[in-house]
């Protein structure tokens, strides 16, 4: 049966679909990482009734006949919930397969439910789906455990969860343990709650949501609105059962209010002037204002590059000139003029020249094959030509095209600036052609330009192959120049680039947005962009202050950039998707560049929406809360992006739903040439049937109308059909998500694959062929086509002969097709640009086909790119042998220490180390913060403690800053991007520690003997000495204490202590045991406590050799509590004082005479991802575990922890567990935070949660963390410590004692108590607490978190999501000695710690108007002097 089951089971869950919820932060990369948070709410009356309604409604409506009702078809509210749920995940991701986890009320294993949900589903149908994979789901009941071992057999490498979501009845039981397991794969749960009514409640069910979510990923605010969809959703159906779920509409009251308005007045007519009319004006006011800077190629390498500078003035004069010959040949109002281009200053004057004439231009790019210009040229039937003299002739095909085919009626043959500084238009018969219009230099054309007057006509992808050509309105060109200048602080000061591709659209805001300000415009020469590094050079050389960038211009500007740009100030991109890693390159070479993401298309003529970085001077925690791709934004002025229902257009989108982006504005291009696409992307506005808005162009407030409304065409309440697909985000934002079609950008380049395959299909050798867009492994989009070839002799000409072997998942052999595939790329270059000209091209022996018999995509193989990858290590292998002094990063380096350290030297030493120059480790949370912010790096903070020097420091960012991080090293003499520094090979990789923990202990264990004597036979009778380390210590005087008051069982304590002379020792131990409120001053005095002077770190301790022996003959026990405790230092750091006196326990209590052994380890050394599964894993079986088992072997944490006090615990204990194995007899405790006495609160405030309190004190925020946190009042694990010690469990080798908090509090508990007792906090958002920490601990540099800071910022979500721990062997220590010591913090204990911290000025004290409570009162006798942890 079980077997049956299974095998349905696993039929059912074949192909599992990954679901990709919207989410507002990015999803945490590695490790799964949680910070768990909760939101309760109530569904209203009016939701409650419509569940009622649902449950009653049945499918043919017939209520006059009564017939026995199947209780078993009548759907519960469960049902009906879980029904809107899986409604509402299709609507958000668009995915037609959904995975929730949920429970039975049948069954005590979980179910796994697989819905199929369709936009034209109705609402019922999807209920009935529900209940009918319940019910099957139910049949075939199974362990979730062996569902999962059983779809994961075959791949071990599997990490992907079966779901995100979960679903559950709050009622059923059991299901803790499930909840569990999958609570860290998770990223939303609801849970239903109905509490129990009588016959007097409302008829309508009153029941409550409670969603778990991880804040890591979700915003309060998004989940929220999921609750608010949810009720309207399940109105609006129970009103409708049958109506399609797709476009039911989920739009609430509430978020109507955040989102654009479609029937909004976008104030059509605010007609700005044409652009020439401003240049003029401009030329006019200031003709002697700089204009354009060209930069001019150097005649060779040494010698600088020269500039020539345009004034208004001469672009003025000179677009005139060509104005007026234009005019004279011919060109009439909105006929297109064709320049053939390049960048250079002449390309503006022949832009402005054509403008002034009323007509249209447009720009071909010389390399453009000429295939592509005919093209071109065909679809724009230009009447007028410019060619610009530096763009060179123009070739032979196309030359014969232009007589042949074209009513060319004026040509411009080789525009250029002379010299001196005339405009010159190439020999003609007479002379040069534009000499006849010189003396018309002053005189601006009298053409008049209206709003819809058509001024450029750009190029776009079309799915037939040939181009589509857009005309665009001169209402657009300056329309939001006034608002950018006032939003972003464009003004006649403002230094522009000019950097877009000539023959992209963009190129049009390069050019008009300085010329509207009557700023400068600066030109690059083609070696400025095409050398590596030298861009940004030629930046910073400028003094530029606003550049317009594609995604892939910005990584050309960083590619192998030297140089930094602190002059930068605006960056606006767009073109493509903008990712953090493009803003990280920017910012670190900019620091003060505010990035601005842009979303436009040709079709809206310019970008129409926008979202702004701040610069990271300014910010630099921003970007750490963004998604990996910047949203799309929100709409420039008089612009908005509508985000649509893609089943029914008439339904705007709700926040979070995915639907098509049009965008609605008065600015939007005039339309297509051909007419008919136009009508199909173009569209009047469906949520406006009338425009009650007044035309103030054609009807003026007062006067008459202008000479311009001859050229309007009235208000048109227009949308454009992008083909984008979006959605809303909380804010009101959007993000776009995919296309609707197959239309891609790459590189700034609008691309429609369509073209592509229709091309390409037209070569004889192909048979069928698909184009898709790939990510590298460097995460960069490429064009891959895939194809079969035709067989039969003509192929036999374009193929090798090597064997046809079929390399992986069909794929041809591509060795054997090269010649083919050169063919078919040179026949697509011939017809495509290069840019549309795909990457990779695969031959298959067929294509992959689904079910419905059409290509299967995602099945398509991805061949190896790794090569590529290999090439470029080759050449900065080649790159890494010249020799200078210090490399760019070890002089940036150098600047950082100077303002860090507190007396630096005047020239810091390259190999000396940071320490011993007087940086300590709050120096070195400090230094990486300024890497991080500088080198736009995540540094973890250990680096400063591997590499202290900055020698060393300098390669290991630089391999961090690496962009092809992704990929391996080839070897150990691959060379850094910092070179070599006075003939020293600097290192090559990213630094490891100096002694990598999990092979130390396979060298330590040799140093164990091979057996251990027993331990004495009166062992458990007598009285017992124990030999203490660690005694002042904040855990340690608790320990000591517990051990004196048993008089009975121990008779001496003999403590370890540093200090120069016994006496000096015993001072010490006294005043760290006063300053705790444990000294007993009979102790010193009855001979029970004596002091050894020692030193953990050293061989034997430091001890003389008669302290040493007599230890060894009186010593019964060795309880090991010293440790030197340090969260940043590295393993080797802690060798010494945690690991090899670990050691020296062992040789101590095997000499003389057998002793029990107690270390004191850590919950730390089992703090990998390894113990959190497993913990999971475990909580679903049978046996009663409860957690991590206190026999495991701790072979999970061979590799993974994180932090050296961690691994110096982890090999400690295995050091034990292997004695063990040979004889050696004792207990290994593992306590969790320690914290405060539970009768006086004397606490160790040298402690995370203690530095966690106080800095949320000082911030005034508190982090919204649902986490548990295993925290354990001091005298309790002392108790256990202590028993662990002279009552330990008989029979045991060396066992584990877990010492678990019972119950466990959360760090919401610990943290809300603030505010309770009147401290000024409020509770937030993790991510936002987080970031609002790091900003504050930078401004400041004294919140009490900085010395942690890297553990709260980098670790925190992981460490807080801890394993849970079965603690079997302590209950039965506990067992037989009862005590009334709590295990766990209570609210009241937490106040009583509170009331303490705040007595020894740890802590202010609260707000007397704020409280809700008074803090408790202290015991007289309690001790309030804030003491941290102390050496042993």
């Amino acid at each position: 049966m079980v077997v049956d089951s299974l095998s349905r089971v696993l039929a059912r869950l074949q192909n599992l679909p990954s679901m990709s919820l919207p989410t507002d932060y990015p999803r945490p990369v590695g490790t799964n990482k949680l910070i768990e948070a909760a939101h309760i709410a109530d569904l209203s009356e009016q939701t409650s009734l419509a569940l009622l309604k649902l449950a009653v409604h049945t499918e043919d409506n017939n209520i006059d006949v009564e017939e026995p009702q199947n209780m078993e078809s009548t759907p519960s509210a469960f049902h009906l919930l879980l029904a809107a749920f899986t409604v509402l995940l299709h609507r958000y991701t668009g995915d037609t397969d959904v995975i929730i986890g949920s429970s039975s009320a049948a069954a005590s294993a979980p179910l796994i439910l697989r819905l199929a949900v369709d936009p034209a589903d109705t609402f019922w149908s999807v209920v009935r789906r529900v209940q009918q994979v319940e019910k099957e789901a139910e049949a075939d009941v199974l362990p979730y455990e062996t569902i999962v071992q059983a779809l994961h057999k075959d791949h071990e490498d599997q990490v992907h969860p079966i779901f995100r979501v979960r679903f559950f009845d709050e009622t059923d039981r059991p299901r803790e343990n499930f909840i569990r397991s999958t609570s860290l794969t998770s990223d939303l749960t609801i849970f239903v709650t109905r509490p129990p009514a009588t016959t007097r409640s409302s008829l309508a069910p009153q029941i409550s949501l409670r969603i778990l979510y991880n804040s890591l990923l979700f915003s309060p605010i998004r989940i929220s609105f999921v609750v608010d969809q949810l009720s309207v959703l399940l109105r609006r159906v129970s009103a409708h059962p049958g109506a399609p779920i797709g476009s039911v509409p989920l739009l609430t009251p509430g978020q109507r209010e955040r989102l654009p308005n479609p029937t909004a007045d976008l104030h059509w007519c605010d007609w700005k002037g044409a652009i020439t009319g401003i240049f003029s004006q401009n030329a006019q006011r200031w003709p002697e204002r700089r204009c354009v800077i060209q930069s001019v190629p150097a005649a060779s390498f040494d010698v600088p590059q020269d500039t020539r500078v345009y004034s208004y003035g001469d672009i003025r004069r000179a677009s005139n000139v060509l104005a007026h010959y234009l005019l004279q040949g011919g060109v009439q109002r909105e006929e297109v003029v064709m320049i053939y281009a390049y960048r250079s200053v002449e390309l503006v004057v022949a832009v402005m020249a054509v403008l002034k004439i009323g007509a249209t231009f447009s720009v071909i790019d010389p390399a453009y094959p000429a295939s592509r210009q005919v093209i071109y040229l065909q679809v724009a039937q230009p009447r007028g030509l410019v060619v610009l003299a530096g763009a060179g002739k123009i070739g032979p095909t196309v030359r014969n095209f232009l007589s042949s085919d074209l009513q060319i009626r004026v040509e411009v043959p080789a525009l250029e600036f002379s010299g001196t500084g005339d405009i010159l238009g190439g020999l003609g018969s007479e002379g040069d052609v534009l000499k006849s219009c010189h003396h018309l230099s002053e005189t601006d054309p009298d053409i008049l330009i209206g709003p819809d007057s058509v001024g450029t006509l750009s190029f776009t992808s079309g799915s037939t192959g040939i181009p589509k050509g857009v005309k665009g309105r001169h209402y657009s060109l300056t329309h939001f120049f006034p608002w950018m200048g006032e939003k972003f602080s464009l003004s006649d000061q403002s230094k522009f680039t000019m950097l877009s591709g000539i023959a992209h659209d963009p190129i049009q805001r390069d050019i008009f947005t300085p010329l509207f300000f009557g700023a400068e415009l600066y030109v690059p020469t083609a070696e400025d962009i095409g050398t590596p590094g030298r861009l940004a050079e030629w930046m910073d050389d400028s003094k530029v202050t606003v550049t317009h960038l594609t995604p892939a211009m910005g990584q050309l500007l960083s590619a192998r950039a030297t140089r930094q740009i602190p002059c930068l100030r605006h960056a606006f991109f767009v073109g493509d998707i903008l990712t953090k890693r493009d803003c990280h390159r920017l910012q670190s070479l900019a620091p003060n560049v505010y990035i601005v993401n842009m979303y436009g298309t040709t079709e809206t003529q310019r970008a129409v929406s926008y979202f702004e970085i701040p610069a990271v001077s300014v910010d630099a925690t921003f970007l750490a809360t963004q998604k990996d791709v910047m949203p799309a934004g929100e709409g420039m002025i008089d612009v908005q992006l509508l985000v649509v229902n893609r089943t029914d257009k008439n339904v705007p989108c709700a926040v979070g739903e995915v639907g098509e982006i049009y965008v609605r504005s008065g600015g939007l291009a005039e339309g297509y040439l051909d007419s008919a696409a136009s009508a199909e992307k173009f569209v009047a506005n469906w949520f406006a049937s009338s425009t009650p808005w007044r035309d103030t162009i054609l009807h003026p407030l007062e006067g008459l109308a202008g000479p311009e409304s001859r050229y309007w065409k009235g208000i048109r309440d227009r949308m454009y059909r992008s083909g984008d697909l979006g959605r809303y985000l909380p804010d009101g934002r959007v993000e776009c998500t995919g296309r609707a079609d197959d239309q891609v950008k790459i590189r700034g380049f609008r691309i429609e694959l369509g073209e592509i395959d229709t091309l390409m299909s037209q070569h004889p050798l192909v048979r069928e062929n698909v184009t898709l867009v790939r990510r590298d492994k460097d995460e960069e989009k490429i064009l891959i086509s895939y194809f079969v070839p035709v067989d039969g002799p003509t192929l036999t000409g374009f193929t090798s002969e090597i064997s046809d072997y079929e390399e992986f998942d069909g794929v041809k052999s591509i060795p054997k097709y090269r010649r083919l595939i050169k063919d078919i790329r040179e026949h697509l270059k011939k017809k495509l640009p290069s840019y549309s000209v795909p990457s990779l091209f695969v031959p298959l022996h067929r294509m992959p086909l689904n079910p419905n018999g059409k290509i299967d995509k995602p099945a398509l193989p991805f061949p190896d790119t790794a090569h590529a990858h290999v090439s470029v290590s080759e050449r900065k292998a080649a790159q890494g042998k010249k020799l200078r002094n210090a490399s760019p990063t070890e002089i940036k380096l150098c600047a950082i220490w100077t303002n860090i350290l507190p007396n630096p030297p005047e020239t810091i030493p390259l190999d000396e180390s940071f320490f011993d120059l007087g940086g300590h480790s709050i120096l070195a949370t400090r230094l990486i913060f300024e890497i991080r912010k500088q080198f736009i790096v995540e540094a973890p903070l250990g680096l400063v403690f591997a590499q202290p020097t900055i020698s060393g420091l300098a390669p290991a960012i630089d391999a961090l800053r690496e962009p092809d991080f992704g990929i391996a090293r080839q070897d150990s003499t691959t060379p850094s991007e910092t070179p070599i520094a006075n003939g020293r090979s600097l290192p090559k990789e990213l630094p490891i520690p100096a002694v990598e923990y999990g092979k130390d202990l396979d060298n330590l264990i040799s140093r164990l003997p091979p057996s251990y004597a027993p331990l004495p036979t009166d062992f458990n009778t007598r009285p017992l000495t124990v030999f203490l380390t660690g005694a002042t210590g904040y855990l340690g005087a608790f320990v000591l204490r517990d051990l004196l008051q048993r008089q009975e069982r121990v008779q001496k304590v003999i403590c370890l202590v540093r200090g120069a002379t016994i006496d000096k020792a015993l001072d010490r131990l006294r005043t760290s045991c006063s300053d705790r409120g444990v000294w007993d001053e009979t102790w010193a005095t009855s001979g029970r406590l004596e002091v050894v002077v020692g030193d953990l770190g050293q061989d034997q301790f430091a001890m003389d050799k008669d302290s040493w022996s007599r230890v060894a003959a009186e010593a019964d026990v060795i309880l090991h509590n010293g440790a030197l405790v340090h969260w940043v230092y590295p393993y080797e750091k802690l060798r010494a004082a945690n690991v090899i006196s670990t050691l020296t326990t062992m040789e101590l209590a095997s000499m003389t005479k057998q002793k029990f052994l107690v270390f004191v380890s850590s919950t730390s050394a089992i703090d990998t991802e390894h113990y959190v599964r497993l913990s999971d894993a475990l909580s679903n079986t049978q046996d009663g575990h409860r957690g991590i088992p206190e026999n495991d072997d701790l072979e999970g944490a061979r590799i993974g922890l994180k932090t050296g006090y961690g691994q110096s615990k982890w090999v400690s204990e295995k050091l034990l567990f292997e004695a063990g194995k040979r004889g050696l007899r004792g207990h290994i405790v593992r306590p969790g935070y320690v914290v405060g006495d539970s009768k006086t609160a004397v606490t160790n405030t040298d402690d995370f949660l203690w530095r966690l309190v106080k800095g949320c004190v000082q911030l005034g925020l508190v982090p919204d963390i649902n986490n548990t946190v295993n925290m354990v009042p001091v005298d309790h694990v002392a108790r256990c410590t202590t028993l662990a010690a002279v009552t330990p469990l008989p029979g045991t080798a060396f066992s584990v004692l877990h010492i678990v908090a019972k119950p466990l509090p959360t760090f919401n508990n610990m943290l809300s108590s603030l505010a309770e007792y009147g401290f000024p906090t409020r509770q937030c958002e993790y991510l936002v607490w987080r970031r609002e920490l790091e900003k504050h601990v930078m401004e400041v540099q004294d919140n009490a978190l900085f010395p942690l800071l890297h553990f709260v910022l980098d670790d925190l979500p992981t460490s807080t999501k801890a394993p849970e721990l079965d603690d079997s062997n302590i209950s039965a220590l506990l067992l037989s000695h009862p005590s009334d010591t709590p295990s766990t913090v209570s609210d009241e204990l937490m106040g009583l710690y509170l009331a303490w911290l705040v007595r020894a000025g740890f802590l202010p004290s609260p707000s007397q108007e704020q409280k809700r409570k008074d803090l408790p009162p202290l015991a007289n006798n309690s001790v309030t002097k804030a003491a941290g942890r102390s050496g042993g």
